[in-house]
This record gives structure tokens, sequence and C-alpha cells, in this order.
């Protein structure tokens, strides 16, 4: 067996494909660049780990279920004028990440919510951080679900170790009871150990609507508020005039 064929036998062993796929050529540049072995031996691993890296960020977004990527650059803030972008730019840092702090989103439809929530959702997945995203009635219906099965503790346990819990279009559609009483457990549990970005075209004085229950609304709002960014999006929708503007570059 050669020593190319060695080679390759133990880095598949060793779980470092990288290094398998790289390591003659870096080798080559090392020797023409008359490198030392550790220089050489540094870009190996550099090489190695910087694949890791990329790897571990791809599969936390797709692990997130975003229903679209959106970034942040892709966001026309002089649409929305009322919307605090000094804010925004400042939660893409991640800090509220780490203090466990919730953001909401309240606007009307149209004003770039959602979009705001999976452009901040994706620099928590490229930071290295655990996403998951929903709408408030998938969510509702999966805890439903699992509720029927047995299965709810197992699922909270699972949503409990995301660091980013998003929640998109709460206010859209009024829960059932049993729906708000899940909604509101799973919240609960989230409180001062993960964060949550909810979305909602309704104020916080409104959402006893889709809660339903008052008792039950005030709880989760004292919860919610606590450590908690509001972000307002008033003003006409954003995909409105987006449609409008492609349909004048059209003509």
């Amino acid at each position: 067996m050669s020593n190319d064929m060695l080679i390759q036998h133990h880095l598949k062993r060793l779980r470092l494909p990288t290094i398998g796929k790289q390591y003659q050529k870096l080798a080559q540049e090392a020797s023409r660049e008359n490198r030392t072995y550790e220089d050489f031996l540094l870009s190996l691993i550099e090489a190695e780990a910087a694949q890791r890296e990329e790897n571990t960020r791809k599969r936390l977004i797709a692990q997130a279920r975003f229903p679209y990527i959106r970034t942040l650059d892709q966001f026309d803030f002089s649409t929305i004028p009322s919307v605090n972008k000094a804010m925004v730019l400042e939660l893409a840092k991640g800090d509220y990440l780490a203090k466990n702090e919730n953001i909401v989103l309240i606007g009307n439809m149209g004003t770039g919510k959602t979009h705001t929530a999976v452009a901040l959702g994706l620099l928590a997945c490229q930071s290295g951080r655990r996403v998951r995203f929903y709408t408030a009635t998938g969510l509702i219906n999966e805890l439903l679900e699992a509720q029927d099965q047995h299965t709810l503790g197992k699922r909270l346990t699972q949503l409990a170790k995301v660091d980013l819990l998003i929640v998109d279009e709460v206010g859209f559609v009024p829960f059932s009871p049993e729906g708000a009483r899940l909604l509101f457990q799973t919240f609960s549990e989230r409180y001062l150990k993960g964060s949550l970005l909810i979305t909602s075209n309704l104020e916080f004085s409104r959402w006893l609507e889709v809660f339903g229950d008052e008792r039950l609304t005030g709880a989760l709002l004292d919860r919610l508020t606590h450590h908690c960014h509001v972000l307002e999006f008033n003003g006409d929708s954003y995909r409105f005039k987006e449609s409008l503007r492609e349909r004048e570059e059209v003509r």
C-alpha cells in the first residue's frame, strides 16, 4: 500500500476529510515557499477547522428550518422609517443571546418582521447558536400532536435546548384554550434560560384576543417582556412596495 493510500486510510479513520483533500496541495505550496514543518502543519489544521466551522453553520441553518433565507443587507430600512435601525444592528451582534434576552417585533402585515426575524436567526446560526423557526400555528400543532402521542415532555426538552426560538405570526389566528396553554408552557420554560424572538401584528394590549385567558396572557407578558427588546414595524406593506417597484422595473 502506497504512502498516499495509508495517509488517506488513517485520515478517514480519524475523520479528517479536509486534510485528506488538501494535504498534497498544501505540501507542494510549503515546499515551493520553503516553509517550516510547523507552518505546513498549521495550514492543514486551519483548513480542517475552517471546513468544520462551515459545515456546522450549514447544519445549524438547515436545522433552523427557516421559511426562506434573508439577510439584513437585503432589508430596505428606508421603506419602514419607524423601525429602529440602530437597535436592529445592535441586536445583530448577538449579545442578547448570551443574556437570554427576548425580542418582540410588532407591526402591520408585510412590514418586514419575518424578514428581520430570519436575518437575526441566520446570524445566530452563523455564530454557532442553535435556532428553530416556527409559525405560532405550526408550533401549537406540533405541541398538540406531541401531547396526543405522549411525547410532549420530550418535545419541550428539545425546544428548551435551542438557543433561539423564533415564533412567527402570533396574533394572526386565535388559539384554542389548549393551544394557548401549551404555547404558554413552552415560553415559560425558556424564561431566563433561552431567547425568544416573536413577531406579531398585534400590540401587547390586544394579545388577550388570541390567548383568550386574561391571567395566562398577563403571566406570559410578564415573563416575555422582562429583559426584552421591542421593535415596532409600522407603515405600509414592505412586500407591496417591493411588488410595485418590480412592476415598474418590468415596464
